[in-house]
């Protein structure tokens, strides 16, 4: 959560994230919820099979009473290339209709043979283009401003884009930093300790964990796996305790914890400053999370669990500078965790 929160800080994917739920409320919540799409003035064959079958009926009993070959014909047309799976269907099952019926109805837009009667069709269709032209009159107006919201939206959410982007590139050109591109320099360069030329065995894995002031959101985890890739468990460091107040956060204390599959607690110890240590308060305040441990270089932090053993060694650190006491909080951090199956 803290590295997503990490990344969130940055201007250019606060403009991609901006732009996505933005697509999002305008795709899902406006365009389903609100304005859904409403399908009107299908034709027949545009119909699911049973109601298909039902406008055929329907056809077949006005042909029944009125003989006007023409409106069967027209009616059937309406089916296009649906309508003879429907006769077929309705053959094979007529219902309520009189067989003979629909064998005449059958003839009928066979032969296009045309009987007396009126021309219903006129008044049918005027009828219908009325109805189509109320409809879209009062969907016109939702239409229209559904389509400039999103226009708007689109336009804001490209020109932020484009904006962070420029930002970004023009920060990167004069060379600019953030305290986790340095961290993570200072662990690239960090020199490992090569346990085999100190008679011990190798560890299973060993991690590089880095801080500089500025990083207020610094937690970094490490998963443990065997050699052959199984979970073993975790381990870490974060932020503990800070001292003052503003921004960045003065760290006056770590704490470095490790997590056993097989075991039941987390064991963790506190790294503090040396403020940090002397101060009566602060310390009673921490010791509630583990054994408490004044930070200098070089010093190894030994934790243990039922299978597992970690040794966390300070590689390099630095007390910041200001308005605080001396040695209150850090200005860099760079510990080495090793880790051994027991």
């Amino acid at each position: 959560m803290n590295k997503i929160l990490e990344i969130l800080k940055r201007p250019l994917w606060i403009a991609i994230a901006s732009f996505v739920v933005g697509l999002l409320i305008g795709w899902m919540f406006l365009g389903w919820l609100v304005f859904p799409v409403q399908w009107t003035d299908a034709a027949p064959a545009d119909l699911e099979a049973g109601y298909r079958e039902i406008y055929l009926k329907m056809a077949i009993e006005s042909f029944a009473t009125t003989g006007n070959a023409a409106d069967a014909n027209l009616r059937w047309k309406y089916l296009g290339d649906t309508g003879p799976d429907t006769l077929a269907q309705i053959k094979s099952s007529p219902g309520s209709l009189v067989p003979a019926h629909v064998t005449a109805f059958e003839s009928a837009i066979t032969t296009g043979v045309v009987g007396a009667g009126p021309e219903p069709t006129a008044p049918i269709e005027a009828a219908a283009t009325q109805a189509t032209a109320e409809a879209e009159g009062g969907k016109s107006g939702w239409s229209t401003l559904l389509i400039v919201m999103c226009v708007i939206t689109l336009l804001i959410g490209g020109a932020l884009a484009i904006y962070f982007l420029l930002q970004g590139r023009k920060h990167s050109g004069k060379g600019i930093k953030t305290p986790q591109m340095e961290a993570q320099e200072a662990a690239q360069q960090a020199e490992w300790t090569d346990y085999s030329t100190m008679g011990e065995d190798a560890p299973m894995m060993q991690f590089m964990a880095s801080y500089r002031l500025g990083d207020d959101l610094f937690d970094d985890s490490f998963s443990i796996d065997s050699p052959a890739g199984e979970f073993l468990g975790e381990c870490g460091v974060g932020i503990s305790e800070t001292i003052g107040v503003g921004e960045p956060k003065k760290v006056t204390a770590f704490e470095v914890w490790l997590f056993d599959k097989n075991d039941i607690q987390t064991v963790t110890k506190v790294l503090m400053s040396a403020h940090a240590k002397a101060d009566v308060g602060i310390s009673q305040k921490l010791e509630t999370k583990g054994e408490l441990v004044q930070v200098e270089p070089g010093k190894e932090v030994v934790l243990e669990t039922a299978t597992l053993k970690l040794v966390a060694r300070i590689v390099d650190m630095g007390y910041g500078q200001g308005a605080l006491p001396d040695g209150s909080f850090f200005e860099s951090l760079i510990l080495e965790l090793a880790v051994w199956a027991k």
